[in-house]
């Protein structure tokens, strides 16, 4: 004590700073003189402003008086002479009392960190943090963030537990070795919370071990959440409070039942359709039957929020379940599915698992009326995802939606294409892009832990197979599928946070397939272990309803007597009543009708697709224009010209294909119909010819869109660059356009051939889609296509390709009336492939899309070179009022003014035609070779090449030439085909020429004509041979020993249709360019060698 005084003393004696000698007070009582302190203390103490000459007094009696009674000083003095006794330095005794102002970035109080309780003994006062202490609080903290982050990989989701890991493994993956520093004593230890966790409630500390019980919990049970690589701390924070938050996942006992209720339905129906169909593949959701409920559960939240329009996209797998229990699709409508009935209207149909549908119902629980649609979708499991999207946006954007609010997008997921399948990326990196964005989608993995008959470990190279969803950030919730409260939990979520944010979210729910791929595939062959735990698992009804028996939310009788027994009448009485079906009926399974669409409308009657004048020019003088009012809008010198050079053509009444097709979707805008063009570098045009956005060259993102701007009253003109993707782009367009039928949907390939990356959508959707699930759908598909030296890859858009998808029969003149044909035709084909020569063609082919009575997938072969040449030009006179698409373009030259003089008629599509015609005027062959133009090539013009045919002499040579490879192009579906036109046209093909035709006789194949009689020789066979004798081998008879008429059948008198053009090739056309013009060469030349 006497020390302590002493040390006192001498920090009393130390002068303050700008404080003389004078100032200086030794107490008397203690001691008669005091030596000066060493300069050192001086130093130090004048960290200690409180200590002068003036206040030295009060605080010796300070002092004293704590000597006598520490309690009876303030605490601040306390702390003070606690540390002078406790040896503090000088200078280092005394502390700064807290400041009112906020703390210094990156800067937190000492004190902050102990808990107002340690160890349950009470902290001193202002005491300070041991290093220790600090330590020990970061580890916590560092455990914390540890579940948080790691805490999903040993969360028990697997309802098998084929890798349960050790409890020793599972810490040491989670915790690493944060744990290390504490040791069971220290369990015990109290400890402040982070604010980067919600595990205490409204508790502010816990004890370490209630920290680790809390955070198990949270994150290591059936629930495993991925979410810490999100870079919002709002959302991060968002979803920690919806997981951690104590007692967050407590359901009351009525929703304990409807879970119940809605799993027993689940799996009643897979074991009804078990029962019944024993033998039928239905790829049932056995195993994952709580799917169901999660979906249900998802709707309700969301119209809970406000949503009214539900489109699903799903695999095979559940889907019969789903439209059951989901949609309730009327069972006896499912149950006849299974049944051998004759279809009853139009459509090839498709098997049960693909089908689609639209419902309208009431949601029961929310008391609001929704809609839901499942799509269609071929057994390309993944391919269905953009075109729900596509379908999404359209109906946000026709209702006015602009948040998501009334509309979204429910995608499920298997767990091999999840991860597998490309589409899925391109689908979620349009989740954020302005002109693509639904504005969330949920994401519904049902994880079988195994693709068909492959281990999840041999299908991806990713810890997860949801883990593509990482990329745009998405939240993942891991849950295992035979804990249904759980997932009715993260279902819960998902829908708040889509509603919330906005954004995709993905649940994972692992579960398992009780049978093989499908219901008579056999899984044992490959996966016995898992197979083997499979067969001891109880259904999901019979374990959830034991643990609702077990706490007594339920009993045995109620569950067998008000669920179980009751779905099972339900489904004996749908079962019965589609026993008395006698027919099934395709448009039952439509996944988007088209209310009011074809109602009133003459199936066989189009509009008139040509505009008065005064409409081309206004539209012709707006996208010549830069922004009115807006002089200080910096246009680009080059763009500038373009503008120039487009309203010289307005005002000489012409259009190249820009303007022209400027004008066509102009008129459709005035016409009230939205027109909607995306893909990649749509806006300016891969070509630089469209210019459709105007770009200020001073300030960046300024732009100016003249379409949007024609007149007051028009509809929405959209254009946008797409990402890089085809299959993606072109799916969700594809979606778009089957929402409105009153809309121009059009995607434009940056080159013709990258439509082969979207195969899958052509194939299975556009081709064939309305055959298989009878909707229509207007698309346009806009492809750059020519050979012109660019190489293999910017030369094809592989128009035999799309030729190939068409439904037509080469062999079958269609029997219509003249002012029928052309649209009879339409309303049959499946799909309209068009390889246009001049921009009016490509307007009213445009226009005719969205003014047809019905909807066809549209096939346009785009140009490039011809996007700027000067013969390729339009006149007004071709576009006006009273004017139409052309399906075939005579020739205009002097061949087509006088027939009779005509040697040769060359049949052609495209640009080609320009190589011809020069070909032809420098050679002067103008009136003996026509050049006749098929400008669309299916459905196939019979009628008017029949016309041409009937025009020119019959010892004309009729030939077809094109650019492309003989195996590529149209020669292969235009040959077959004009032999069918020349039969009905007098005309005598090649193919006639040596074999006997398709169908019925031409006229020409009388039975005294050389062709009859080499007929009646091939349909006879060879007249018997006698025994073969010894000698030299027959010879062939002789050219001169055949009828005269057959041995002159190659003769130049005989009429024949051939080809010309390039030879068949592997490769769509050559990389050199000296190669390409050596090659287009031969072609004109031997087009033209009469």
């Amino acid at each position: 004590m006497l020390r302590a005084r002493s040390l006192l003393l001498l920090r009393l004696a130390a002068p303050a700073a700008g404080c003389g000698p004078a100032a200086r007070l030794v107490p008397a009582r203690l001691f008669a003189a005091a030596p000066p302190p060493p300069a050192a203390t001086a130093a130090a103490v004048s960290a200690e402003p409180f200590i002068n000459g003036s206040n030295s007094s009060y605080v010796e009696e300070m002092y004293v008086q704590w000597l006598r009674d520490p309690s009876s000083v303030h605490a601040s003095w306390d702390a003070y002479f606690s540390r002078t006794a406790g040896g503090a330095g000088p200078g280092a005794a005394y502390m700064a009392p807290p400041s009112l102002a906020a703390p210094s970035a990156n800067s937190l109080p000492v004190s902050a960190l102990v808990a107002p309780m340690v160890g349950g003994a009470a902290r001193v006062p202002g005491a300070a943090a041991s290093e220790n202490t600090i330590a020990d609080h970061l580890s916590v903290v560092g455990v914390i963030r540890s579940y948080q982050i790691r805490g999903h990989l040993v969360a028990r989701l697997d309802p098998l537990e084929i890798e349960r890991k050790p409890v020793e493994t599972a810490s040491e993956i989670v915790v690493r070795g944060y744990m290390q520093n504490f040791d069971e004593q220290d369990m015990d230890t109290v400890f402040q919370l982070p604010s980067s966790t919600f595990i205490g409630g409204r508790e502010k500390a816990l004890p370490l071990r209630e920290i680790v019980n809390r955070l198990e919990q949270a994150y290591c049970r059936s629930i495993g959440v991925e979410y810490m690589y999100i870079n919002d701390l709002e959302q991060c924070n968002w979803i920690r409070q919806k997981i951690e938050s104590p007692g967050i996942m407590q359901f009351t006992n009525d929703e304990k039942r409807l879970i119940l209720a809605r799993v027993a339905r689940a799996t009643g129906l897979e074991s009804f359709l078990a029962r019944k169909f024993s033998s039928e593949k239905r790829f049932g959701l056995e195993g994952g039957e709580v799917l169901i409920p999660a979906m249900k559960h998802i709707i309700d939240v969301s119209s809970a929020m406000g949503v009214e329009s539900f489109v699903m996209g799903m695999p095979h797998r559940g889907r019969l379940n789903v439209l059951a229990n989901v949609c309730r699709k009327p069972l006896e409508q499912i149950f006849a599915q299974f049944a051998a009935l004759e279809v009853a209207d139009e459509g090839s149909g498709d098997v049960k698992y693909h089908l689609g549908t639209y419902i309208e119902r009431l949601n029961r629980v929310t008391n609001k009326n929704v809609r839901l649609a499942i799509v269609a979708n071929p057994s390309h499991l993944e391919a269905v995802d953009p075109v729900v999207q596509g379908k999404v946006k359209a109906e946000q954007f026709y209702r006015g939606d602009s948040d998501g609010n009334k509309a979204m997008s429910i995608l499920l997921h298997g767990d091999a294409a999840f991860s597998g399948q490309g589409v899925v990326y391109e689908t979620f990196h349009l989740s954020d892009l302005p002109a693509y964005t639904t504005h969330g989608t949920i994401h519904i993995v049902v994880n079988n832990q195994i693709g068909f008959t492959t281990d999840p470990r041999l299908t991806r190279s990713s810890p997860y197979c949801t883990d593509v969803a990482r990329v745009v950030n998405a939240p993942i919730f891991h849950v295992n599928g035979d804990d249904p409260e759980a997932v009715m939990h993260v279902c819960q979520i998902a829908a708040e946070w889509r509603n919330t944010f906005h954004k995709d979210v993905v649940i994972d729910i692992v579960s398992y397939r009780r049978n093989g791929h499908n219901e008579i595939d056999e899984p044992m062959f490959t996966h016995p272990f898992m197979y083997n735990k499979i067969k001891k698992m109880p259904n999901l009804t019979d374990k959830y309803s034991k643990k609702l028996i077990d706490e007594g939310t339920v009993n045995a009788d109620e569950v067998k007597r008000d669920v179980i027994d009751r779905y099972e009448k339900i489904c004996e009485e749908a079962l019965e009543a589609s026993k008395k079906e006698t027919q099934i009926y395709n448009k039952h399974w439509i996944d988007s009708p088209w209310s009011g669409f074809f109602e009133g409308k003459d199936p066989l009657k189009m509009s008139d697709t040509g505009v008065k004048e005064e409409t081309l020019t206004h539209i012709g003088k707006r996208v010549s224009s830069a922004p009115p009012n807006a002089v200080d809008f910096v246009i680009h010198r080059g763009l500038q010209r373009v503008l120039n050079s487009r309203m010289e053509m307005v005002e000489s009444r012409t259009v190249d294909w820009a303007l022209a097709e400027a004008m066509a979707f102009g008129s459709l805008l005035k016409e009230g119909y939205h027109v909607r063009l995306s893909g990649q570098d749509v806006e300016r045009g891969t070509f630089s010819h469209r210019h459709h956005v105007m770009h200020h060259q001073k300030v960046d993102m300024a732009t100016y869109r003249p379409l949007c701007y024609l007149y007051p009253d028009q509809a929405q003109y959209t254009v946008c660059n797409s990402s890089l993707s085809e299959f993606g782009v072109l799916g969700f367009e594809l979606g778009f356009s089957l929402t409105n039928p009153n809309a121009l949907i059009c995607w434009e390939a940056q080159f013709g051939d990258f439509c082969n990356t979207a195969q899958v959508i052509i194939d299975q959707f556009i081709s064939s889609g309305q055959a298989k699930w009878v909707r229509q759908s207007g698309l346009t598909l806009l492809l750059p296509h020519g050979m012109e030296g660019m190489g293999p890859e910017h030369s094809s858009a592989r128009l035999e390709r799309f030729l190939q998808l068409c439904s037509e029969d080469p062999e079958y003149f269609p029997p219509f009336a003249a002012d029928e044909f052309a649209i009879r035709q339409l309303s049959e084909c499946n799909m309209i492939v068009a390889n246009c020569s001049v921009p009016s063609n490509y307007y009213h082919i445009l226009r005719r899309q969205v003014h047809m009575p019905f909807r066809k997938p549209l096939i346009l072969m785009t140009p490039k070179s011809l996007l700027r040449h000067p013969r390729a030009q339009s006149s007004f006179d071709d576009m006006v009022e009273g004017t139409e698409f052309k399906r075939v373009l005579p020739d205009t030259a002097a061949a087509g003014q006088s027939p009779s003089g005509v040697r040769r008629v060359i049949f052609c599509s495209g640009k080609v035609y320009y190589d011809l015609e020069k070909a032809r005027e420098d050679r002067g062959l103008q009136d003996q070779v026509a050049i006749v133009r098929v400008e669309q090539l299916s459905p196939f013009p019979f009628d008017e090449v029949k016309q041409q045919l009937d025009l020119y002499p019959a010892d004309a040579d009729i030939v077809w030439a094109q650019e492309e490879a003989k195996n590529n192009g149209a020669w292969a579906f235009v040959e077959p085909r004009f032999e069918t036109t020349a039969a009905k046209a007098k005309v005598i093909s090649r193919s006639e020429s040596e074999r006997a035709p398709r169908g019925a006789e031409p006229p020409s194949a009388t039975p005294d004509s050389w062709l009859g009689r080499l007929l009646r020789l091939v349909r006879a066979g060879p007249p018997p041979q006698p025994a073969p004798k010894a000698g030299p081998p027959p010879q062939p008879a002789s050219k001169a020993e055949l009828p005269p008429d057959v041995a002159n059948t190659h003769s130049k008198n005989v009429r024949r249709i051939r080809y010309v053009g390039r030879s068949c090739s592997a490769s769509p056309a050559t990389g050199s360019k000296t190669a390409h013009t050596k090659e287009l060469n031969a072609l004109l030349n031997e087009a033209f060698d009469l």
